[in-house]
């Protein structure tokens, strides 16, 4: 398949039409029910309907391409691997913060070919903001005007040490390890500024040049990252394993993400840039 603007404004509303089904359980006066998956974490009402409504949309657009969605069964590895191209989805990123009614949670469809996000949208169904990237033809983002804006990552200028960096960072995932990559980056930066913000949203303020720097040292799965990473990218941003290659998909038994880094600025030498952190 090739990716188009035809495509991925389709996506786009899939994606918006999941937000409605979202809303329709956040905004419910009876409140929300909330059960536990085998793993532990949180399912509502809410995750089950944009997840039937996402399969059922990408069946009738693409009958041919598999789709993966945290809310579906995992096929074994031996089918996932040969699968060229396949939809990744995330029906409801932020599963706590929608509980919590924060505001801050995603829907998240990719396409995933030869191991690569190629194209994604990212819709905040509490603001009706979207965030659509196709690699190769750019990112952009959509308000609730319904209206295209194309956005970019920021690069930095001059010297680092003269520069600030903005940083986004999980409202529920810090460590000992994070506070020392930050504490390295304070070192070569003339500021560091902090943010804490749920779910894909923080790659999104990335690809839209709103902050710099995104790590993530705690566990998150292949659904989570996938469209915001296509949207990042597309942006001119990267996203990578903590040895600085770049993140992939589809290569082994699970779907759980190693840790990693999203940049804005993908010019700059990071591992030169995080060095004492990578001795």
């Amino acid at each position: 398949m090739l990716e188009n603007t035809e495509l991925i404004n389709s996506i786009s509303h899939i994606a918006t039409l999941a937000g409605q089904e979202i809303m329709a359980v956040y905004t419910n006066a009876a409140g929300i029910t909330v059960t536990n998956k085998e793993d532990h974490s949180p399912l509502t009402e809410a995750d089950t309907r944009a997840n039937a409504l996402i399969c059922t949309q990408l069946q009738k657009l693409t009958p041919d391409i598999p789709i993966l969605s945290e809310e579906t069964t995992l096929p074994p590895f031996a089918q996932r691997q040969q699968w060229q191209e396949y939809w990744l989805i995330d029906p409801l990123d932020g599963t706590k913060e929608f509980i919590d009614r924060n505001g801050e949670f995603t829907v998240n469809i990719a396409l995933i070919r030869d191991g690569a996000p190629v194209l994604g949208v990212v819709h905040a169904p509490a603001t009706g903001i979207s965030w659509l990237g196709v690699i190769g033809l750019g990112a952009w983002k959509r308000g609730e005007s319904g209206t295209l804006e194309h956005i970019n990552a920021r690069t930095f200028e001059g010297e680092l040490i003269q520069s600030t960096i903005r940083i986004v960072a999980s409202r529920r995932h810090g460590s000992t390890a994070l506070e020392s990559m930050l504490e390295q980056l304070g070192k070569r930066f003339a500021a560091v500024e902090m943010l804490n913000v749920g779910s894909s949203l923080k790659f999104c303020m990335l690809a839209e040049g709103k902050a710099d720097f995104y790590p993530r040292l705690a566990p998150t799965s292949e659904w989570d990252t996938a469209a915001a990473q296509a949207v990042l990218e597309a942006a001119g941003g990267k996203v990578m394993k903590t040895d600085f290659s770049t993140l992939g998909y589809n290569s082994k038994d699970d779907i759980l993400n190693p840790h990693f880094l999203a940049v804005g600025d993908a010019r700059i030498d990071w591992r030169r840039v995080l060095e004492a952190e990578q001795a």
